[in-house]
């Protein structure tokens, strides 16, 4: 009797161990990557475990746990009945060092990637005025964003796209692993709402196999999802100068296994100068989710609605004495863009085993756009369908390798049709009126990426990576109509480009780092580049190709008070393609040269004073570089040896922020931009120029369940005048002086309040 009961008493207090054990796993709230050793420690005991290289883990029933890892925010949780957990992290923008990295394919840490990389959370998009994206950017070396109006950008990254006429080309973009670049090359990321951001990442030069292989590098947009067993509504409202409004509201609701956001937004200014009046609505929307334990799926979806008058450039005598005029032709015409976009994107994560794991997204984009313009009307509209998709694992056999192989398909279809614009032939304040039409020209744009990549810890303290970018890129393109002068388009195939990469990082410690990258990169031109004037093809134009060379380093010390990292690169490109005008509305495309690009950039942060009541930290950063023309003769011109066109040689930011336990955080951000050549004779130049701004926010909790935010900026207190973009190359034409110069800002004002109402689930 008493074996059986002994029998009896140890099943049972095997059964109670069992029913006591909890399980779960840590993950980064924006982008799903697993967080290893994140600490998962019971309140009420000493009880503490880490979770492993998937985010899992596993510990005895308690009431209340926290869980923490670098470069998160802690959280602490009190558990119920649950006995599997999905515990989500978000970023603590004090120390970013071993963030989890979203386009590295297993959970990489920051500091021990082979590239440069550069993360810009939501605290500090927030700190910042929202409606532009410029002065975020801004603050990152080696990337300079110009900013002529809201509605016109030109971003490079390291002189790549410097020479563009309009528009960003050379680097990849992606929103939640959807491309927001188009067919041609193009990215534009500037009308996307800043404040549905959890966070930016910028990834300098082709050394991201799995985004491709864009010379200047990839852009990630990460937006913000919603934490688990969370119900919010906030509301915000800001004025500022130049008659600017935005209002904006948000809702974000989950449960234990599923959450959605859903963020509306109405931005309006009168602008600074003639013809500017701009006005935007977006509408943005993710959910997630987490089916089971093998299964996960994410949707995104966003639209926005765009009518942005131009005033276009100036010439440099209208630029120093009456900047805020408009371009005479463009505010007679009363030029405009009146633009829809629309994308929508799922994904499905599924895990075959703790070791493979398969991510695919679907998704589709569509775009409308009509543009009065004064030399013609400009009516477009395209819509894109791709897939991208990848398998992921965590080893081969018992080496410490993480791999990814994978691919993306991409198609476009697009019509473009050109009208006179007669607006010439009427009364003073008629604006543009629609002639005849001039061009209709159907595209067919494709192109498919495939890719793998590995990383292998041979040793505690190196670690190698391996990349290759296969990419084929095909145009087909047809005239409509047959009563003019320019033959029928045709099909222009591009040879694959294959763009490897290898990448070495050495970790001596686990406060530094050192790395060195070799990679290769590709810019293939646009349909309207690849054009002669007479509609033929040009089939001796090829892509710019270039090779990156890069070492660098990641550091911190002083018990994490200090972090930085520095880098030095080479990126050499050949078949530059120089963009010819013949008339006012019309370029295309030669291979004309070469281009060296040789920089340095440096980053420092350091906290000054951290303590139970404030934190008061400075950011330094620099670049400097010496980009050059190594080859470049244009018809009758040599230019080799010359500066490259639209880049600053120096760049340098200075920040001071401080923060209180009360809720008051203030930015004062100082920012230099040295002189750019506006054309490739370096025969013009544009004035170098420093901005002073200061963003200030209180925020305080009101009862227990409403937050009260109040913010305010003042941007460009010292009110310089300043070139703020450029129109490179520009020509005069019936005897006007070129049109180089978008003036920027003066001194210009912000402020508002935003109001949450936070549910307790």
């Amino acid at each position: 009797m008493k074996k059986i009961y002994f029998i009896f008493l140890l099943a049972t207090c095997f059964q109670l161990t069992a029913q006591e054990l909890i399980s779960g796993q840590v993950i980064d709230l924006q982008n799903g990557q697993a967080i290893n050793n994140a600490t998962i420690k019971s309140i009420s005991s000493d009880t503490q475990v880490l979770s492993d290289k998937k985010g899992y883990f596993t510990i005895n029933r308690v009431d209340s746990i926290m869980v923490s890892a670098p470069s998160y925010r802690s959280k602490t949780l009190f558990i119920n009945r649950e006995e599997k957990l999905l515990i989500t992290l978000e970023l603590n923008s004090e120390n970013l060092q071993e963030v989890v990295i979203s386009s590295f394919n297993s959970n990489q840490k920051k500091h021990t990637t082979a590239q440069k990389i550069n993360i810009i959370p939501s605290e500090i998009i927030m700190q910042r005025d929202q409606t532009a994206l410029a002065p975020v950017l801004n603050t990152v070396p080696g990337v300079y964003m110009q900013s002529g109006a809201l509605n016109t950008n030109r971003i490079t990254i390291r002189g790549i796209g410097s020479r563009n006429p309009f528009g960003t080309v050379g680097i990849r973009a992606f929103y939640d692993d959807i491309p927001l670049t188009d067919g041609n090359g193009s990215s534009a990321i500037e009308d996307l709402e800043l404040a549905a951001l959890a966070r930016i990442e910028i990834h300098k030069g082709p050394a991201a196999s799995t985004y491709g292989a864009g010379l200047g590098g990839a852009i990630l947009l990460v937006p913000k999802k919603t934490p688990f067993q969370t119900t919010t509504a906030s509301t915000t409202a800001s004025f500022g100068s130049f008659g600017r409004f935005r209002f904006l509201a948000n809702v974000m609701h989950s449960g234990k296994k599923s959450g959605i956001n859903l963020m509306y937004s109405n931005t309006q200014s009168d602008g600074y100068r003639e013809n500017n009046a701009y006005k935007r609505q977006t509408l943005t929307a993710t959910a997630n989710l987490y089916a089971d334990t093998k299964n996960t799926f994410s949707f995104v979806g966003s639209f926005i609605k765009i009518k942005a008058f131009i005033p276009s450039s100036l010439n440099q005598e209208t630029f120093e004495n009456t900047p805020k005029l408009a371009a005479p032709t463009w505010n007679t015409a009363q030029g405009f863009e009146d633009s829809r976009f629309g994308l929508a994107g799922i994904s499905w994560t599924h895990e075959y085993s703790p070791k493979l794991t398969q991510k695919t997204s679907i998704y589709t984009t569509v775009r409308t756009n009509d543009e009065p313009r004064p030399f013609n009307i400009l009516a477009e509209k395209s819509t894109a369908i791709g897939i991208r998709s990848r398998f992921i694992g965590d080893s081969i056999g018992n080496a410490d390798i993480t791999w990814a192989i994978g691919g993306e398909l991409f198609h476009e279809n697009a019509n473009l049709q050109t009208f006179q614009n007669l607006y010439l032939d009427f009364p003073a304040g008629t604006g543009s009126v629609q002639g005849v039409q001039l061009t209709d020209f159907d595209e067919k744009r494709y192109f498919y990426n495939l890719f793998a990549e590995m990383q292998y810890q041979f040793h505690s303290k190196w670690s190698l990576s391996i990349g290759i970018n296969a990419n084929q890129t095909k145009f087909d393109i047809s005239n409509q109509l047959t009563n003019t002068p320019i033959v029928n388009g045709g099909t222009f195939d591009f040879d694959m480009i294959t763009s490897p990469k290898v990448g070495l990082v050495y970790t001596p410690t686990s406060n530094i780092s050192f790395f060195g990258t070799i990679a290769h990169g590709f810019n293939t031109p646009t349909t309207e580049e690849t054009l002669l004037p007479d509609g033929l093809f040009n089939p001796d134009l090829q892509p710019e190709t270039g090779w990156n060379f890069e070492v660098g380093s990641h550091f911190q010390g002083i018990q994490k008070r200090l972090q930085g990292d520095i880098s030095c690169y080479a990126l050499a490109v050949k078949n530059l393609l120089v963009n010819r005008r013949g008339t006012e509305d019309q370029f295309f495309a030669v291979n004309a040269g070469k281009t060296s690009h040789i920089g340095i950039e440096a980053t420092l942060k350091y906290q000054w004073i951290k303590n139970t009541n404030y934190t008061l930290t400075t950011t330094m950063n620099t670049s400097i570089n010496r980009f050059r023309f190594r080859e470049f003769i244009d018809l009758d011109n040599d230019y080799s040896g010359n500066i490259l066109t639209g880049s600053p040689s120096k760049t340098g930011n200075l920040g001071l922020l401080f923060n209180h336990k009360k809720g008051l955080s203030s930015q004062l951000g100082y920012q230099y931009i040295g002189r750019i050549p506006v054309n490739d004779g370096n025969t013009v130049f544009s004035d170098s120029y420093t901005l002073l701004n200061l963003n200030t926010r209180y925020k305080k909790t009101l009862w227990k369940s409403f937050d009260l935010a109040l913010f305010a900026g003042v941007q460009n207190i010292l009110d310089e005048r300043y070139a703020s973009q450029l129109q490179v190359n520009a020509s005069g034409f019936g005897g006007n002086a070129p049109r180089y110069f978008y003036p920027g800002n003066p001194t210009n004002f912000f402020g508002g309040i935003n109001i949450k109402y936070r549910v307790k689930n």
